[in-house]
């Protein structure tokens, strides 16, 4: 039986394709007819096409699992696309570029003078109680002024249709490859459809990557030896580590791959001796790259690697302590932080939070915690969090207890109705529920990926789309298509 458009369910949500029952949006009007003109038969060859060419071209996500190991698991994948009208992705993108913008110059002013805590916009509690504010740090000025390279920026839709700025991640967003990924298995898959859409590329993000990180290096030359810091093969993202690397041309490197020596320069250990590195674009948090400057029992750092970095002999991306400004307590500053240093509004709209560090806010969020999201400043993969109506009262108590022992660590936001698009179960079309992950470069000039990485929550009526706790993901189309 085809998909019948008419069949799918989208009462009191927003739909990324359709707009009601049997009638898709106008840019996604070819592409939904053409999916209702497979049958049964035609669209499990399209599936099991997409599956074949995830383990042929090896994407893996890696899962800790509860027992203290780890699994890797094909990425999983949904074949309908997720689509953006080119004119609304314009305005998307100028948001996103201004908000990267401000928050590098945040995070700079921190290092420095701290003009914005002065000032008394950022209140002075916020640092003082910061867990990625690295006082190591202090004075130090990277190159270009940049401290937050790349950034991954979390957008939902809310039922009316409103994209809204959800998270920024600053430290070492992942993610970025299984967009690229997407698209590959995607031509694979329905090549027909892009020779008759105009769906805009996203191919060239390596070699933008690679611009970027080479313009950070401190030898000008026409290639600087840029290279892939990973924690290893045990790591939830080091599929995309290797990736990256394979496709900017770059080494992929451990800790015990580089040395820094007594010129307090960074070198690579390769079979024709040591080799010089430039710029290291690093995957491993703050506290693991020098265990001379963080924790001393790190062995998966480089000794000295901060020292190089603060003499100029090496650019590291993102900077050490860029993650002063990845804090959802931060987040809920930011629009305050865009009209202090760019004297503008935001183009991108925050969710509304709640700070539970002031009094009357945390009262609200106490009281209301089974309506309520509540996030911990400085997690990240969905871990940590209380989604309040659908959290037993054992839970919200738990958590109530933990917001009044350390409230500055706790934010609270409305639970969100987020968008669906269809997708793939048992061979017909049901409305699940996802986010999106753009990614902003940040070098000599700015760059941002057309669309991103549209992760889904697999799972019927859940919001959870993080990979690490079961999400998928699809492909995003932005589509310059006139009058969509």
């Amino acid at each position: 039986m085809p998909i019948r458009w008419r069949d799918y369910k989208i009462r009191g949500l927003y739909d990324e394709l359709i707009r009601s029952a049997g009638r898709s949006r106008d840019v996604a009007r070819p592409l939904c007819k053409y999916l209702s003109s497979l049958n049964d038969a035609e669209l499990q060859d399209r599936k099991a096409a997409a599956e074949l060419a995830i383990r042929v071209m090896g994407i893996t996500f890696t899962v800790y699992s509860e027992e203290g190991g780890s699994i890797d698991r094909a990425w999983p994948f949904d074949i309908i696309p997720r689509i953006i009208p080119k004119e609304e992705w314009d305005r998307i993108e100028a948001g996103l570029r201004q908000r990267v913008q401000a928050l590098n110059l945040f995070i700079d002013d921190l290092y420095h003078d701290q003009r914005i805590v002065q000032d008394k916009v950022l209140p002075a509690e916020i640092l003082a109680k910061s867990k990625n504010f690295r006082a190591q740090c202090v004075g130090v000025n990277p190159p270009l002024g940049i401290w937050a390279h790349i950034c991954g920026s979390d957008l939902v839709r809310d039922k009316d249709g409103t994209v809204y700025v959800l998270e920024d991640n600053l430290r070492v967003p992942s993610g970025v490859s299984y967009m690229l990924e997407n698209r590959q298995i995607m031509k694979r898959v329905f090549p027909e459809l892009f020779e008759h859409s105009n769906i805009l590329p996203v191919d060239d993000y390596p070699s933008q990557l690679y611009d970027c990180l080479a313009s950070l290096s401190p030898r000008p030359m026409e290639r600087p030896e840029v290279v892939v810091l990973t924690p290893g093969i045990y790591n939830s993202a080091y599929f995309e580590h290797a990736y990256l690397a394979q496709q900017m041309g770059a080494e992929l490197v451990e800790g015990s791959d580089l040395t820094v020596g007594d010129d307090d320069c960074v070198y690579m250990r390769t079979v024709e001796g040591l080799s010089r590195v430039d710029v290291i674009y690093r995957r491993i948090d703050d506290l693991f790259l020098d265990p001379e400057a963080f924790l001393p029992g790190s062995a998966i750092g480089v000794p000295g690697l901060l020292r190089a970095w603060k003499l100029g002999n090496v650019a590291l991306a993102n900077a050490p302590g860029a993650g002063v400004a990845d804090d959802k307590v931060v987040y809920a500053f930011v629009p305050e932080v865009i009209k202090y240093y760019l004297d503008q509004d935001p183009i991108v709209p925050n969710v509304p939070t709640y700070l539970c560090m002031e009094r009357k806010e945390r009262d609200y969020v106490l009281a209301n915690l089974d309506k309520l999201v509540v996030k911990p400043a400085n997690e990240s993969g969905g871990y940590g969090m209380l989604i309040g109506p659908q959290a037993s009262r054992a839970e919200r108590n738990r958590f109530a207890r933990q917001i009044r022992k350390d409230p500055r660590n706790y934010i609270a936001q409305p639970l969100l109705t987020l968008s669906t698009a269809p997708t793939v179960v048992d061979l017909h079309a049901e409305p699940r529920h996802l986010d999106l992950r753009p990614f902003i470069l940040s070098g000599r000039g700015m760059y941002v990926t057309t669309g991103g990485l549209t992760r889904v929550a697999l799972r019927k009526g859940s919001t959870v789309v993080n990979s690490s706790q079961g999400g998928g993901s699809k492909d995003t189309w932005v589509m310059d298509v006139e009058g969509a």
